[in-house]
């Protein structure tokens, strides 16, 4: 096993990457190289897509130093809770598995800063993520989730969260208090209207570098979609207006 620490993504930083038949007969060795920083166990490239893990084993754990984490397109179904024990962990890729839930323990990685869990099973929101203080950016993009979490504004640093293909019926007014929010994808749900203040969110951009992710495929009627599609200020004007409206409407 070669030990590589001239990736340009993670120069310096002391990197395994498995690949091909050792990834579906993982050796236990590698959870005694406690020094590794960077651990890559994704499939790459359609020829090595035959091989892929069923499964991580508890002496995960073992890896104390493990900072990047990359496991994505695998047939995982769940993990241990001994993944808890990488408290350095600051960036780790699931997308493309299997996984219905993420061990009650995930919450205790108090360090991670980026989580991508695309295309997976998830039904529901994982309520563990609302305790990583310090996550910046969350994938859950391409699941079955209907209710993003009332308190997902503790995530207070957060600057990406992608949501596109679920199945939202709304958003949280609470989201509206993510002020770090530069890019918001809630695409392909089934949101009729949006939050009152989110035309708050004034640091959303895509009324200059519109993408189809981030409202498109949504039956909204509360901005209309043609407003939307105008970007976080023409929003903003839509609901101040229309509030405005609410008020000096005569009571029946």
């Amino acid at each position: 096993m070669r030990i590589d620490i001239e990736d340009p993504l993670y120069y310096g930083m002391k990197k395994l990457k498995i690949r091909g038949k050792d990834l579906k007969n993982l050796s236990d060795a590698i959870f005694h190289l406690i020094e590794l920083e960077v651990l890559d166990l994704s499939p790459e490239r359609e020829s090595c897509l035959d091989y892929k893990l069923p499964g991580i084993p508890a002496s995960i754990g073992k890896l104390v130093n493990l900072k990047v984490l990359m496991i994505d397109t695998n047939d995982l179904t769940t993990l241990p809770k001994e993944i808890a024990l990488l408290q350095h962990l600051e960036r780790v890729a699931l997308s493309n598995n299997k996984l219905s839930k993420l061990p009650d323990e995930f919450g205790n990685l108090r360090h991670l800063r980026s989580i991508h869990l695309a295309n997976n099973d998830l039904y529901e929101f994982p309520v563990q993520l609302l305790k990583l203080r310090d996550l910046e950016f969350l994938d859950l993009s391409d699941n079955h989730i209907t209710v993003v979490p009332e308190n997902i504004d503790n995530l207070k640093k957060l600057e990406t969260l992608l949501l596109f293909i679920n199945d939202l019926t709304k958003l949280p007014e609470s989201v509206c208090k993510l002020i770090e929010l530069r890019t918001l994808w809630v695409g392909n749900n089934r949101i009729r209207q949006l939050p009152r203040n989110f035309g708050k969110l004034i640091h959303l951009d895509w009324g200059h570098r519109y993408t189809s992710s981030a409202l498109d495929g949504n039956p909204l009627v509360h901005p209309p979609i043609e407003i939307c599609r105008q970007g976080i200020e023409a929003i903003d004007r839509y609901m101040t207006s229309y509030e405005k409206k609410s008020k000096r409407s005569p009571r029946k």
